[in-house]
């Protein structure tokens, strides 16, 4: 690799960038030493390589290192220059995925490296340390989203699986550049040039890899992203899913010593992690993106001890042996104590005709970066009325030329928090249409135009419209249990007094007991979030029920005899 001669990298200067680059103290740098090794460099030399799935925390004593993109192509880009004082790397260091950057040393100097297992038993110590790191690499995570650096998805706007694909890269935060089929002239020149046929298409680049349409686990697999697909595992507590309820079931459990497992179908962070930013969540007065909410407790759940699995998606919960049995897609199976299921809930579709064929392609439930790329400056429309229609209307505003928001009520604040009304009415390229339901879509493979009726003249309009973003009210993701636990009449899952039997007492299972506060109608099985009936619709309830589901699952592995050793 030649020595890049870019001049190092100014710090970010804007808000949401600043801590991306901050340098350690001397009593930090100090306190590394004692459990790293400092090492002399030369200009040229490769601490790490882009694809290394092993590689150590290094501190820049002297000299500088710069991180750079290198493509297969061999064209490099330098994304930041560290000097003393800094540290390299970026989130996948911490949640072992496979680097994104190289490491190369420009000038000459040292560098103190040290092992990342002894930096996850630091940082879980010292809290200090542990925020300045964790906040770096989140913001430097970002920052190469915005990018692109890393994986190349190569794919049609009009193809579902590039959807899909481009949907499961944003859920799980990995950088990635799109090169779309229809606007991208080089595209197909590129495709030649990998032999890979149109019919083949999309395409994912790692690497030296090309991987033809992949499966969502096949592309986790291969970038690094941790699966069960080693065999049964056996623990104390499994949850299954890993949105707001079930990332604070695991961080609880795995810290209050139980051995945990999380899983989940298509990404950390539940419907949370499509919000582009949650302001009314209590300690962050600025907001926080659901995303980055899900990745500071994914760290969390990880430094202390929790596993978790992605994509993993359960379909079927069984009882043997007296421990239950979560059957996962793709004949896995992980047999538990206790469980927690927290799989959340999902939008409603509208009951219009076509819907499921513009659903391929313009028919979105999430509004993210990538739903953002695919409409910029068209003309959208939001259907939904509650706070998660609101943030992707403000969301969307910033990236689209004109968004509708369609509202059945007649009032905004009917069912919205009255920041995010202000902030609506506010928006010079927003129109707000109340009293209004969608009646039909038009267009011939993708979604033209809407025809909207206003509910009380009973007139119709025709909408421009190139995507519709869809909020409206929720159904449980509970169907993989209607047989094995007590659903409500709306599917949600009963649990506490309303999962118990006649009489009030306790299904089979139970001992004669009622059934504990967030179990269901099977003992050791517990709800929390929006999965269970009678939730409140909130991140702050979630985390909350999700904290004290695993304060019951201690209850109740004290009576059957405490968590195993």
């Amino acid at each position: 690799m030649d020595v890049p001669t870019t001049d190092p990298v100014p710090l970010p200067e804007t808000p949401d960038l600043q801590g991306a680059y901050p340098r350690l103290g001397d009593e930090q740098v100090q306190i590394l030493s004692t459990h790293g090794e400092r090492r002399a460099t030369r200009p040229g030399q490769v601490l790490y390589r882009k694809g290394d799935e092993r590689y150590d925390f290094y501190v820049v004593l002297a000299g500088t290192v710069a991180a750079v993109e290198d493509e297969d192509d061999g064209v490099e880009r330098v994304v930041a220059v560290h000097g003393p004082g800094r540290f390299l790397g970026e989130l996948s260091l911490l949640t072992d995925q496979a680097a994104l950057l190289t490491a190369v040393v420009q000038e000459a100097g040292q560098v103190l490296a040290v092992p990342v297992g002894r930096l996850r038993e630091l940082v879980s110590q010292d809290p200090a340390l542990s925020d300045l790191v964790l906040r770096a690499y989140l913001i430097r995570r970002s920052i190469l989203i915005e990018l692109g650096v890393g994986l190349r998805i190569i794919g049609s706007r009009f193809s579902p699986d590039t959807k899909r694909l481009l949907q499961f890269a944003a859920r799980n935060l990995l950088p990635h550049r799109w090169i779309d089929l229809e606007r991208d002239r080089e595209a197909e020149a590129l495709l030649s040039q990998l032999g890979v046929r149109s019919e083949e298409t999309p395409v994912v680049i790692w690497q030296q890899q090309v991987l033809r349409n992949p499966s969502n686990a096949e592309l986790a697999r291969t970038i690094g992203l941790l699966d069960p697909s080693s065999g049964p595992i056996s623990c104390d507590l499994v949850v299954v899913g890993a949105g707001p309820a079930g990332l604070a079931a695991a961080v609880y459990g795995a810290s209050e010593g139980l051995t945990t497992v999380v899983l989940d179908g298509v990404a950390t962070g539940g419907q949370a992690g499509t919000s582009s930013r949650i302001e009314n969540y209590l300690g962050f007065p600025s907001g926080i993106s659901g995303s980055e909410l899900a990745g500071r407790a994914v760290i969390q759940a990880e430094k202390f001890g929790a596993r978790i699995n992605v994509p993993a998606e359960a379909i079927a919960l069984e009882r043997r042996d007296g421990h239950h049995v979560v059957k996962l897609d793709g004949a896995t199976s992980i047999s538990a104590r206790t469980v927690v299921i927290a799989t959340g809930a999902r939008y409603r579709r509208l009951d219009l005709p076509r819907l499921e064929q513009f659903e391929e392609t313009s028919v979105y439930y999430a509004a993210t970066q990538v739903e953002a790329r695919v409409c910029r400056n068209d003309s959208v429309a939001v259907v939904g009325g509650g706070n998660s229609a609101g943030q992707a209307t403000v969301f969307l505003a910033q990236h689209a030329a004109r968004v509708r928001l369609v509202v059945r009520e007649d009032a905004l604040v009917r069912n919205m928090s009255r920041y995010l009304v202000d902030r609506i009415e506010r928006l010079g390229n927003v129109e707000v249409l109340l009293n209004t339901e969608v009646r039909e879509l038009l267009g011939d493979d993708t979604l033209q135009a809407l025809v909207v009726e206003d509910s009380r003249t009973g007139e119709r309009r025709t909408l421009a419209a190139r995507a519709m973003f869809v909020f409206i009210g929720v159904q449980p993701h509970a169907q993989w249990l209607a047989d094995q636990l007590a659903l409500d009449d709306n599917g949600f899952i009963l649990t506490g007094t309303d999962a118990a039997g006649p009489n009030g007492a306790g299904q089979p299972g139970h001992a004669g007991r009622r059934p504990l506060p967030l179990e269901t109608s099977r003992a050791g099985v517990f709800a929390a979030g929006d999965v269970r009936s009678g939730s409140v619709k909130r991140v702050a309830s979630a985390v909350g029920e999700g904290a004290m589901a695993v304060r019951l699952v201690h209850d109740h592995l004290d009576q059957v005899g405490g968590p195993e050793q």
